[in-house]
């Protein structure tokens, strides 16, 4: 597929709902875990197709607060996978000159997992190519509510007064503080919604809903919802007249 993207109008933030691998496995008749795994390998292609593609950050969902909820057995498969991605992504990463993020309550993650994680950010903090955010055991609605218990605590310290607090210093308290809104937001697998995910960061965001499973999802279709977006008037509020004048 050519890629008739304009370059002048890239999203600088997609962020994905990567929803899918577990019946994408039951199509094939295997367990879910062999979905996940083979979603981790679609993780890989787009995370390298948006670099090439130059997009500035990439945000995916990778393991959500809810998701612990999840049977025991397929919860350590994740966190398992996890570890091993990791290790064997960090020299990708670092050759395709792309910084890993991660957002989310962290703590909860297995020791293990947690310690490679940040073993790869830290060996990956010099990259500047491209952002990529992983969303681990990230809930938006605990990421607004540890938010404002932070604000309360600061205005009941008298660090700041309640006259201080605007969209700012909200931003300046959320897990992705060093990363701009969401521009474009991808959803896979026919679902279409929001799923507790960066809830205050896509107010403004395109949103791009597509039948297809994650573990099939390549750079073509990621090329699709890229001119979906490019082809969308982005109002913020405004009318048509006055972005034209």
């Amino acid at each position: 597929m050519d890629n008739p993207i304009d370059p002048n109008k890239l999203p600088k933030h997609i962020a994905i709902i990567m929803d899918g691998n577990g019946r994408w496995a039951k199509k094939q008749g295997k367990f879910r875990a062999f979905g996940h795994e083979k979603g981790a390998q679609s993780v890989r292609d787009i995370v390298e197709a948006c670099a090439e593609l130059n997009i500035l950050n990439l945000t995916l969902y990778a393991f959500s607060t809810e998701n612990w909820n999840r049977p025991k057995l397929e919860v350590r498969a994740l966190m398992k996978l996890l570890v091993h991605a990791l290790k064997k992504e960090v020299i990708t990463l670092n050759k395709n000159n792309i910084r890993l993020n991660a957002i989310g309550n962290l703590d909860a993650l297995p020791p293990n997992a947690k310690k490679e994680l940040i073993e790869v950010i830290r060996q990956t903090k010099e990259n500047d190519r491209m952002t990529l955010t992983l969303a681990l055991s990230y809930g938006s609605r605990e990421e607004i509510v540890k938010t404002i218990k932070e604000i309360s605590l600061k205005v009941k310290n008298n660090l700041i007064s309640p006259s201080d607090i605007d969209e700012s210093l909200i931003n300046n308290h959320l897990y992705t503080r060093d990363l701009p809104d969401v521009d474009l937001l991808i959803r896979t697998s026919g679902e279409q919604r929001i799923s507790n995910f960066l809830l205050w960061q896509i107010a403004y965001a395109e949103l791009h809903f597509t039948e297809t499973l994650w573990p099939d999802y390549t750079k073509e279709h990621l090329i699709t919802a890229i001119l979906d977006y490019q082809n969308r008037e982005r109002r913020f509020g405004k009318t048509s007249e006055q972005l034209n004048s």
